[in-house]
């Protein structure tokens, strides 16, 4: 069985002694009382928590020092080389630290170096994005996509809070409560919660690599979790609604904790379980109520995983604690969730999702890549691009001989039998969704599924690298280790092992300065609707509190702050068929295109001829 955290690992996931070390360290002196502080389970955890936040907060306000003109493309292209600069000038101390260690320090030196190492590393990658997204919005009190689209929603139902309407339809109420309080205590002013959004956005960006590489730590070592967390949340993460996003990546290895504590729970005092539970109840009662579609993906295949992994034959006592866990934690989950699974349960299907964009129409089997409703010249006849073999990448038959190894070598292990399952469920469901799409005209928000079965796809790939690692490294010690040599004696020396690592970590930091920079470069103000900088040029166009304009908006005409509350749109009975022309909408869609539609096209026509 292939272990995720072996047992020489400890609690706090520093390396167990072993017989030789022990013997070196019983001839050593006593350590010395900050040695022995360090030594606590809860210290290092603590301390790598705290780097994390420090690295990705403390970045993001070092950004707002960045002097540019955001609007002007030379402007940006300074910001995104300063922010360069900024990580090259944190991060490469790091690193050497951690390479200085991994050559001439002591192991639990270098061990303790690494934990702190990585956790900075996983704040800095979200951090650069948070920071490409101050720079965007410099001079702006606005945030991403101003009062249109998905933004300006959040903003209605932040305003119908503040109003005390409560809760907007099936929507998870806490991330617009929380906007609503914000506007309140640190603005007043009208438009307030639109301020309130951008904060938002830049913060819950910059958290969200921390989030994810705490939540992975629970199950990994630093460098797994450093492996996982950092592509993943550069990749997921989407500063216009980070929030959903982040429940996400932390969604999964939260799940992959559940399923083990509770096959663990029969070991385990009844008070310790019933706590366990409760707490881990509670985190999925708060994640639920901050973005609750994920658990519809995930809970098809987890749910039926649980029924399988549950000691049923055990013993008595056994089956009663674990029971007692699974208990526990769904009735906290539940007790927190309420307002909205009472809402969902109310309304039930009275808001389908109607809305088509260039990613309901490619080959549903396609889940390497995601485009948003800003895909630029993008068409579905010529997106994705068709790989080498039947239309699949190089990258697609590497990530998925990895996923095999992942399968192959540690299906019995608990965090790889939960993204597998997850990855059927959401599987299954997305196609379920499609194939009824021409029927019902709803798409039910399936291509979402995309970014989860990737996520899935990307834990199985690393944790398929770590088995044959230790597999690997298991068969060298007990084949090539010399007849009659020492019980703690390695084939393959620990400062190798050390040193191979911190320069992977090198790597794993070189990719995610490159991988954030690319995600915030996307976010760059462009004045193109089917571009994602859209989004930061409607934040400067629209008028500050106090009736002027932001100090880059690039035309002195600014919209005016609009304050509305949160209003379900009438539904229409069809598909809207978005980013399609209107004359395409019966070939794509199946229907005509409504009047405004057809009425907007000659508008646009008629610009583009007076232009010329």
């Amino acid at each position: 069985m292939t272990h995720l955290a072996p047992e020489e690992v400890g609690e706090a996931g520093a390396l167990a002694t072993r017989p030789a070390e022990s013997a070196e360290a019983a001839s050593r002196p006593s350590p010395s009382r900050g040695r022995a502080w360090l030594s606590r389970r809860w210290v290092l955890p603590l301390a790598e928590a705290v780097v994390s936040l420090v690295a990705a907060l403390g970045f993001t306000l070092l950004s707002t020092y960045i002097s540019v003109n955001p609007v002007v493309r030379l402007g940006q292209v300074s910001g995104l080389a300063k922010l360069q600069q900024y990580v090259a000038v944190l991060g490469l101390p790091l690193l050497a630290v951690l390479l200085y260690t991994a050559y001439r320090g002591t192991l639990r030196r270098h061990q303790m170096a690494k934990r702190l190492v990585c956790a900075a590393l996983a704040g800095l990658a979200t951090g650069v994005v948070a920071g490409g997204v101050v720079v965007a919005l410099r001079g702006t009190p606005w945030g991403l996509g101003g009062q249109e689209g998905d933004p300006g929603a959040l903003i209605d139902m932040a305003n119908s809070f503040l109003h005390g309407e409560g809760m907007s339809g099936i929507y998870p109420p806490l991330f617009p409560g929380l906007m609503a309080v914000w506007a309140k205590i640190r603005y007043d002013v009208p438009g307030g919660t639109g301020f309130a959004l951008k904060d938002f956005q830049i913060f819950f960006t910059a958290v969200a690599g921390p989030l994810t590489y705490l939540a992975w730590r629970l199950l990994l070592r630093p460098f797994w979790a450093l492996l996982i967390a950092v592509p993943s949340a550069v990749l997921f993460i989407d500063p216009i609604r980070p929030y959903s996003h982040a429940s996400m990546l932390v969604l999964l290895p939260l799940l992959g904790c559940a399923l083990r504590e509770m096959r663990r729970a029969g070991g385990r005092p009844l008070r310790g379980t019933l706590l366990r539970g409760a707490v881990l109840g509670l985190v999925f009662g708060v994640v639920f109520l901050w973005y609750s579609g994920w658990y519809v993906w995930a809970a098809p295949g987890v749910g039926l995983l649980a029924l399988f992994l549950f000691p049923w034959r055990a013993g008595a006592t056994v089956v009663k604690r674990a029971a007692a866990f699974v208990g526990v934690t769904l009735l906290t989950a539940g007790l927190v969730g309420a307002p909205l699974i009472y809402q969902m349960a109310r309304l039930r299907s009275q808001h389908p999702d109607r809305y088509g964009f260039l990613a309901v129409y490619v080959d549903p089997a396609y889940v390497l890549g995601w485009v948003s409703d800003r895909s630029g010249t993008l068409e579905y006849q010529t997106w994705p691009a068709a790989g080498e073999l039947a239309g699949q990448s190089g990258f697609a038959l590497l990530l998925l001989f990895a996923v095999g190894l992942g399968v192959g070598l540690a299906l019995r292990n608990v965090m790889v039998l939960t993204a597998a399952a997850t990855l059927a469920g959401a599987w299954l469901a997305r196609f379920w969704f499609a194939s009824h799409m021409a029927r019902d005209q709803a798409v039910q928000l399936y291509p979402r599924t995309t970014w989860i079965i990737m996520y899935c796809l990307m834990i199985l790939a690393v944790l398929g690298m770590m088995a044959v690692v230790y597999r690997g490294s298991g068969w060298a010690e007990r084949t090539l280790r010399p007849s009659g040599a020492a019980p703690g004696a390695r084939v393959v020396p620990r400062r190798v092992v050390a040193q191979l690592a911190a320069g992977m970590v090198c790597a794993i930091a070189l990719f995610a300065t490159m991988g954030a920079s690319w995600s915030a470069n996307r976010y760059m103000p462009q004045n193109d609707e089917m571009s994602m900088g859209i989004d930061a040029y409607r934040a400067h166009i629209i008028k500050k509190a106090d009736g002027s304009c932001p100090r880059y908006a690039p035309t002195g005409n600014c919209q005016d702050i609009v304050t509305r509350e949160w209003r379900q749109n009438a539904d229409r009975g069809y598909i809207w068929c978005g980013g399609i022309n209107p004359v395409n909408w019966p070939a794509v869609c199946g229907h005509k295109a409504p009047p405004e539609e057809l009425l907007k096209m000659e508008q646009k026509k008629k610009e583009e001829e007076a232009k010329k």
